[in-house]
């Protein structure tokens, strides 16, 4: 149990630490923008402009999103200092003071993660794809094992996931997949995963048990919201219907009820087969085709603007940002943060959230 001086010298980390974030996060600026964001909306002719109006609501939520929490946080920091105050030396009551310290360190711990979320779309669902690269069964094999390790991160998170596409691999593993994931703030540890992930091993299938490098492409976009407004000329689409298959091959159903949809001016092709109907597939389809043709559009105007700043433009997509060795070593390395661990067993079950965190820190 911590003594009473170790908990006063504990009150002034905390204090310390709201204070940084209060700096860090610009909270008199963003009261000040609230407010302002607040007399803009009771305007008689605020609705008038649509695009201007969902624009600021938007920027009205992302401020009540980031204020609030630490709104409360602040003041429970109070409160700690005051029970602080009355916990003299009874055994009891500095046990609860501890137990309130160590939930504040929690909340703080959460908070500075919820500081480097403040984009736009970062407390949105998401949509999440595996794509095999080449070197068929290995990279198939590669692309189960991934789909695989982030299921279980986002079991240990509490979000759920629901699979929209499946295509399973000829002989192993699976060739593609894409899932729907609901969870707080589910886009926004999750964008930093975009990329080409990296397998070094002794492959099962090779009857010499030769080293393989294997490659699998993730993909992470945001679901968006109905407010916003994408138009899609259909006559710009090619839509396909196939039979729905599961892993293994097995037939989820027997009707031509999956939809690929491919968008021809910039060859985006999205998928669905989780439903029976044909109609909630194509529904879904096109909710994930609106969401990837956003996306592209706002990639396309960094990219623009990076060009003209001079800057020299990551590859995104096809960047490599992660490489698992699992022989003749064991270490899983991010290129990006320099990020690396031993615990390539504990990686593979989920536990990835160093990665993603120290991607968050360095991008902010």
């Amino acid at each position: 149990m911590m003594s009473i001086d170790e908990l006063r010298q504990a009150e002034g980390e905390l204090k310390s630490r709201i204070e940084h974030l209060h700096e860090f996060l610009h909270i008199d600026d963003r009261k000040a923008e609230m407010a302002e964001l607040e007399a803009k909306m009771s305007a008689p002719d605020f609705w008038n402009d649509k695009e201007s109006a969902q624009n600021t609501v938007s920027q009205l939520s992302a401020c009540r999103n980031l204020l609030e929490p630490f709104r409360k946080l602040e003041s429970e920091i109070e409160d700690y200092s005051v029970a602080l105050e009355l916990a003299g030396e009874d055994e009891e009551f500095l046990k609860e003071t501890e137990i309130a310290y160590r939930r504040l360190l929690k909340s703080l711990d959460r908070m500075e993660i919820m500081s480097f979320l403040s984009g736009k779309f970062d407390r949105n669902n998401l949509y999440f794809s595996v794509h095999a690269g080449a070197g068929g069964t290995e990279s198939c094999d590669w692309a189960s094992m991934l789909l695989r390790m982030y299921r279980r991160f986002f079991e240990r998170r509490g979000w759920k996931d629901e699979v929209i596409d499946l295509q399973p691999g000829e002989e192993a593993g699976v060739k593609s997949a894409t899932l729907h994931v609901t969870g707080e703030f589910a886009y926004g540890y999750m964008k930093g995963e975009k990329g080409v992930h990296r397998l070094v091993r002794i492959s099962p299938f090779d009857s010499n048990a030769r080293r393989h490098t294997s490659f699998v492409s993730v993909d992470v976009f945001p679901e968006l919201d109905d407010d916003i407004d994408i138009e899609i000329d259909e006559t710009q689409l090619r839509i396909d219907t196939y039979r729905s298959s599961g892993a293994g091959g097995q037939h989820v159903n027997t009707t031509d009820s999956a939809i690929r949809i491919t968008h021809l001016p910039t060859g985006i092709v999205v998928c669905c087969q989780n439903e029976r109907s044909q109609h909630k597939n194509r529904a879904t389809a096109m909710k994930m085709l609106k969401a990837k043709l956003y996306e592209y559009e706002e990639e396309k105007r960094r990219s623009e603007a990076d060009a003209i700043r001079g800057e020299k433009m990551e590859n995104g997509w096809g960047s490599q940002i992660r490489s698992y060795v699992l022989q003749p070593y064991q270490m899983v390395k991010d290129l990006r943060t320099e990020v690396e661990t031993s615990n390539t067993a504990g990686v593979l079950d989920g536990e990835i959230d160093e990665f993603i965190e120290a991607f968050l820190k360095a991008k902010k």
